[in-house]
């Protein structure tokens, strides 16, 4: 996650003490953990990394295995534990296991569509504790429709968003970006602002699950860059009005360097402070800054990479899967990856700050994990020619 409104303008927020810290000896890094808790959905959105549907899949989680994997969790120390799925909201035990885990010291979030939230629902999320609950929009009204698959799915997901900021709950709107929906993000940051929800996350698309069928509707590089520059903009008209949102996005850590560059020839000065907040972040870390756990129990690099599995928390503890870098030669490579990056990734200055972006996305276009990321929006000029042996230092 990269966020906007700390780079741009230093705004600090929940989260931040987890995404600008380097480890320690005795201050260990622990992984925020996505839990894909059901496969069951009550919607068909076309760009759903786990491919959820009607049914839940043979071997989900029960409530007790579910609890004795957040005790292995708690344990462990993780810091994060996000609920996702399919759809949450479709598991009867959510908040009892929310609960649990809160008991436990775990910081709790949500990932709905937001359809299933009613006015009770919503009380019962804030009661139970959860820490935020992150709903997703992908368009305006009939577009977001088709894109999830159910019509009137706009409607009440807006009604659940309602439903949980009178109940107290903080909330937030996440927005995946892709040709098709492009045309509504000016309309979506005026929702987000009229909503009163906290927080906007503008996800990039993963090539994952039935993303990855439609990974040409992608956005282009310059697209990217139009909506990023968009984005920003935003940013600074809010803090200009004195309204309060954070604003992150999500899911390609291209947008750190970025947004460098672009402070960069606006206020160096700035330019600096956000360098060095993204090389204290370090960019994308599956595999260790953040692990997945699917359905059946299965722990994963991170919550799109379901092809990897290292391990089940049905038969190992997850810090014994999770410990087993030395090992387990995926974990290994995945924590001391930038010798082994290829292609484009392999050259770039801005390394430290993205740590080669997601190698889904790698593995999806060109059948090698280690092969350049082609979400990357940066020029050659940007990444620095020549630049195996330069730094983020050369960018200055």
């Amino acid at each position: 996650m990269i966020s906007v409104t700390k780079l741009l303008h230093g705004l600090s927020s929940d989260g931040d003490e987890l995404r600008y810290r380097h480890a320690s000896a005795a201050r260990p890094n622990r992984p925020v953990v996505v839990w894909n808790s059901t496969r069951r959905c009550n919607l068909r959105c076309v760009h759903c990394y786990a491919n959820a549907g009607a049914l839940p899949s043979e071997g989900e989680l029960s409530t007790a295995e579910a609890k004795r994997m957040i005790e292995g969790l708690a344990d462990f120390g993780a810091p994060v534990l996000l609920f996702s799925g399919g759809e949450p909201l479709l598991r009867t035990d959510l908040i009892e296991l929310v609960l649990c885990a809160k008991a436990r010291g775990l910081r709790t979030v949500i990932s709905t569509n937001g359809t299933l939230i009613t006015a009770e629902l919503a009380q019962s999320i804030r009661a139970a504790g959860c820490d935020y609950v992150g709903v997703s929009l992908d368009g305006i009204g009939e577009r977001n429709d088709r894109f999830r698959g159910l019509g009137g799915a706009f409607a009440r997901a807006v009604d659940g968003i309602n439903h949980l900021v009178d109940a107290g709950q903080k909330v937030g709107l996440r927005f995946t970006m892709t040709r098709e929906n492009i045309v509504d993000l000016p309309a979506v940051m005026l929702l987000v602002e009229g909503l009163r929800v906290d927080r906007a996350c503008f996800y990039h698309l993963v090539y994952s699950g039935r993303g990855a069928a439609i990974a040409d509707n992608d956005l282009s590089h310059e697209q990217t860059r139009r909506s990023i520059d968009s984005i920003c903009d935003w940013v600074r008209s809010l803090i200009e009005r004195g309204i309060k949102k954070e604003v992150l996005t999500v899911d390609n850590h291209a947008d750190g360097p970025y947004i460098y560059l672009k402070t960069a020839r606006e206020d160096p000065a700035r330019a600096e402070e956000i360098l060095t907040l993204l090389r204290s972040n370090g960019g994308n870390r599956s595999g260790e800054g953040i692990a997945g756990i699917d359905e059946r129990g299965f722990v994963h690099p991170d919550q799109f990479w379901n092809g990897p599995s290292l391990g089940n928390v049905k038969e190992r503890s997850f810090e014994e899967i999770w410990g087993n870098a030395a090992t387990d030669t995926l974990l290994g490579r995945l924590r001391d990856r930038k010798g082994l990056l290829k292609g484009r990734c392999s050259r770039c200055g801005f390394l430290d700050a993205c740590n080669g972006n997601f190698r889904a996305r790698a593995e999806a276009r060109y059948d090698d994990i280690w092969q350049e990321d082609p979400a990357c929006y940066l020029t050659e000029e940007e990444i620095g020619n020549n630049s195996e042996e330069k730094s983020c230092h050369s960018h200055r």
